[in-house]
This record gives structure tokens, C-alpha cells and sequence, in this order.
């Protein structure tokens, strides 16, 4: 009897575990935001990930491997890899790079995203721009106001 009760009682708790509302299977499930979404903003629509944080690109990567490291990474930080896409986006143009470091980051159309540590709410566009290298991206994977 003993035993019964324990293999039920065992049952009971895996099935109870595979029921529980865990945020973590809603995303890889694709329950919730998509993690690469577009935005509006005044800039235009724009690339933003699920908390609405504006992504950037920078031109010195030329669509290839991140050149942003050390100082240029504590004001950039990367984006990691994305598992899911938004309405209005590519998935053919989500991929990834390798860092130096063993990190991965995220690319849209070969771009390395990036976040700006000075956009302090999402939608802030605060990097847009800087040193004429920095800019957000729209739904192709350009940059807006390059050029």
C-alpha cells in the first residue's frame, strides 16, 4: 500500500509540474511577444524586441561580424540570439554571429543587433544617429537615416 501511494503521489507531482504556468514555455512555445517585433516610432517602424526596446545596427559592422567590443560594448550591448518574429518581419532575415568571446548575437538582414544603455524606457530612440554610425532599423533590415 505504501508504495502505491508514493508512485501516486510521484504521478501526481510530474503532472502537476507539466501544468504549471512557467513564463519560459509560453515563449518557446510562441504564447507570448514575439521576441523580434516592429515598432512605431517617429523615426518610422522600427525594429524593437518584446519589451519594446528599440534595436540597433552599426555601420562598421558591415553586415558581417561585430566589430563592437570592450568600451564600445558597455555603451552597445549585444543582443542575444531570437527565437521568434513579429508580423511584418522576415524570419529568412533573423540569424546569428559568433563574438570572440563565444557569445552569440543576434543579426537582422547580417546586421548585429545591438541595444543603446542610454535608451532608458522602451521606444527611446536615443542612439539614432551617434557619430553617424548608429542607426535603427526598419522591416528590410536597412538602417534608418543612414546616408
Amino acid at each position: 500500500m505504501g508504495k502505491r501511494l508514493l508512485v501516486l503521489l510521484f504521478a501526481a507531482a510530474l503532472f502537476a509540474a507539466g501544468c504549471s504556468d512557467d513564463d519560459d514555455s509560453a515563449a518557446s512555445s510562441g504564447e507570448g511577444p514575439a521576441d523580434l517585433q516592429l515598432s512605431s516610432s517617429d523615426l518610422g517602424e522600427t525594429l524593437v524586441d518584446a519589451d519594446g526596446n528599440t534595436l540597433y545596427l552599426f555601420v562598421p559592422d558591415g553586415q558581417g561580424d561585430s566589430t563592437c567590443y570592450d568600451q564600445c560594448e558597455a555603451n552597445w550591448p549585444i543582443v542575444g540570439e531570437l527565437s521568434s518574429i513579429g508580423g511584418g518581419l522576415d524570419a529568412g532575415l533573423l540569424g546569428t554571429t559568433g563574438r570572440t568571446n563565444g557569445d552569440t548575437q543576434a543579426t537582422y538582414n547580417d546586421w548585429p543587433l545591438y541595444y543603446f544603455a542610454n535608451d532608458a524606457a522602451s521606444g527611446d530612440t536615443n542612439g539614432q544617429g551617434i557619430n553617424d554610425v548608429w542607426y535603427v532599423i526598419d522591416a528590410d533590415g536597412n538602417a534608418i537615416g543612414a546616408g
